[in-house]
């Protein structure tokens, strides 16, 4: 399958990246099919020379199938060249991942009610805690003769 996707370059923190058309198969920095622009995240939204694209070839490439991933959608939806991808939702994202319930569709328990909730759980094994067995005695060991 074709994707459009990014190609990190640049240096340590200061990534720069090539947007490409490779298959899914290879590796994201690996081989591509062809270069159809760039993508500076360092510099402020405002300036050209954040984003540069060739519509055309990007335009080619969507109509022979490729998809485009999440972020190179959201990329060629600012430029006008498919539409706006719609916004994902993940109402836990600004939570801390400490404070998350696995359960990931009820919301977040705030801090003061956290230790509430758990004090119960905690109760209920110590009202288990006094139906122990006691000790097997160690039976003595025959000797075969």
């Amino acid at each position: 399958m074709l994707k459009l996707r990014l190609s990190r370059g640049g240096t340590k923190k200061r990534p720069v990246y090539k947007v490409v058309v490779a298959d899914s198969r290879f590796a994201r920095d690996g081989r591509f099919i062809e270069k159809v622009g760039f993508f500076n995240p360092l510099l402020p939204k405002d300036k050209k020379e954040r984003v540069g694209l060739e519509a055309e070839r990007i335009k080619y490439w969507l109509g022979q199938g490729a998809q485009p991933t999440t972020r190179v959608a959201r990329i060629l939806g600012e430029n006008e060249l498919m539409p706006m991808p719609a916004n994902g939702n993940n109402p836990l994202k600004a939570v801390p991942k400490k404070e998350r319930k696995k359960e990931g569709d009820e919301a977040a328990v705030p801090k003061e009610e956290a230790p509430k909730a758990a004090a119960p759980k905690e109760e209920a094994p110590k009202a288990a805690a006094p139906k122990e067995e006691a000790p097997k005695a160690a039976a003595p060991k025959e000797e075969a003769k």
